[in-house]
């Protein structure tokens, strides 16, 4: 056999090792979309623009079932979704939590938009350092993959030629291309969905914006920007705390703040009700605030 008949053989093998970790969306009177198995016992997570506002999700299980979904949460920031199914003895992929794929990389992409598996092939386009969405999304790392946008893909998992499982595919966060939420990104939104339904933010209520320091400054703190209170929500963390308007944010537990990017992961969610330092700048000194981070509302 031919090296050509050989790979042809091993991608249909990963094809058919991935396909039952990865099930049928039914959520809207439009083509379906994928989700892919988290646990046995029926978990599962898709890309949440494929739920849009539809309240009644049916899955088409690998078996040839089709059950109810309950939405256990959603982070439209992250365009992840968590359901709930009756069900049990799953098949949930092999994950691969190291950062292993390099632009060239072959991936394949395994959906489920009918009864049955759909695959399609590309290489890793891009792969680059922590990414925000337009939404305020983090994600641990941008990968892109060439593949075909086909229809029913949202949702779909990304796999390599040797079978292992590097995350979710979607078209929802960035319009011309498909982009791959990281194993990192789903491990963390999804436990913080099945633990409170939602993702918790952290909340300080300030206005701000970004600000030059002074050059004594900048030597001093090794950053040359830092963020201007220029409001201050009443009943707020900051106003408990005693952030006034002219404050200049130089660190939140002593991570720097440079900018609107940097305070929002310096508020992560496991913050959420915690006391933290925020360092800041008032009247051209140096202080140190204790603040008790809020919860963003939804």
């Amino acid at each position: 056999m031919d090296a050509l008949s050989l790979f042809s053989d091993r991608l249909a093998g990963v094809v058919d090792a991935a396909g039952p970790s990865v099930v049928r969306i039914d959520a809207r009177r439009r083509w379906p979309g994928t989700g892919i198995v988290w646990t046995p016992d029926g978990i599962i997570v898709t890309a949440d623009h494929v739920l849009g506002h539809d309240d009644r999700v049916q899955t088409g299980l690998p078996d040839g079932r089709t059950v109810p979904a309950t939405l256990v949460g959603r982070d439209p920031t992250t365009d992840l979704a968590v359901l709930r199914i009756a069900a049990s003895g799953l098949t949930p992929p092999a994950w691969e939590d190291r950062d292993v794929l390099r632009v060239g990389h072959l991936v394949l992409a395994i959906a489920r938009p009918g009864r049955t598996v759909r695959a399609g092939l590309g290489i890793v386009a891009a792969h680059a350092e922590s990414w925000r969405t337009p939404a305020g999304g983090e994600i641990d790392r941008y990968l892109a993959a060439d593949i075909r946008r086909a229809p029913g893909f949202s949702g779909a998992l990304l796999v390599d030629t040797g079978g292992r499982s590097h995350g979710l595919v979607t078209a929802g966060l960035v319009r011309r291309h498909s982009v791959v939420v990281p194993v990192a990104t789903l491990r963390r939104v999804v436990e913080t969905l099945l633990a409170y339904g939602r993702i918790r933010r952290g909340y300080l209520g300030v206005g701000t914006h970004p600000v030059r320091l002074p050059a004594a400054l900048e030597q001093q703190l090794h950053q040359d920007a830092g963020l201007l209170v220029v409001g201050v929500k009443p009943d707020s963390p900051a106003e408990r705390a005693g952030l006034l308007l002219g404050d200049v944010i130089v660190a939140v537990g002593g991570q720097p703040v440079g900018g609107l990017d940097d305070l929002l992961v310096a508020l992560g969610a496991d913050r959420v009700g915690s006391s933290v330092a925020v360092r800041i700048v008032r009247a051209g000194e140096l202080r140190e605030l204790t603040v008790v981070i809020g919860e963003r509302a939804a």
